[in-house]
């Protein structure tokens, strides 16, 4: 007859072998991160996906006067290297931008299989993605990719960005 010792080695051998397979068998958080989850609504993904290309599309014209009637008013845009800006700063910091890269090929690309989109009830929706700034500097492609995240309001049938997060620069 097995003593008590051996019975609650047995039973505590039992529980982390089951922990250990699961554990060990779970997948990797980095193989979760390389594949962004299905979108919580394919109509909100396809709406928020086609306003992100033409406000890029304007950034990319370097078209200032289209590109800041995809933000609202009050918007608040934070960098991490360059702080909160209002939306009369941000737009400001873009035409400097683009004055100052009238030759350098400045633009932005999304990282394909990086744009993220949920709904915020009653408000509008959050997008998170990875883009891609190049330009040309002392004869050669200079380029970053960097993330960021947009929150959309939607309001008398606009979608205007509010808030934005630019980071990992």
């Amino acid at each position: 007859m097995p003593t008590r010792t051996a019975t609650y080695a047995t039973a505590v051998a039992v529980l982390l072998a089951g922990l250990c397979t699961s554990a060990c068998t779970a997948t990797k958080p980095a193989a979760l991160a390389a594949v962004p989850p299905p979108p919580v609504s394919l109509e909100l993904y396809r709406t928020i996906a086609h306003l992100d290309s033409a406000m890029f599309a304007a950034f990319n014209h370097h078209d200032a006067a289209q590109l800041q009637t995809f933000f609202a008013e009050d918007l608040e845009f934070y960098h991490d290297k360059g702080g909160l800006t209002s939306f009369e700063q941000t737009m400001q910091s873009f035409r400097s931008l683009f004055a100052q890269n009238k030759t350098t090929g400045l633009n932005r690309q999304l990282v394909p299989g990086t744009l993220e989109v949920y709904p915020i009830s009653g408000y509008g929706a959050v997008e998170t993605h990875q883009h891609r700034f190049c330009h040309v500097e002392n004869g050669r492609d200079d380029c970053g990719t960097f993330k960021n995240m947009m929150v959309w309001r939607l309001r008398d049938g606009q979608w205007k960005v509010t808030r934005v997060v630019s980071y990992g620069h």
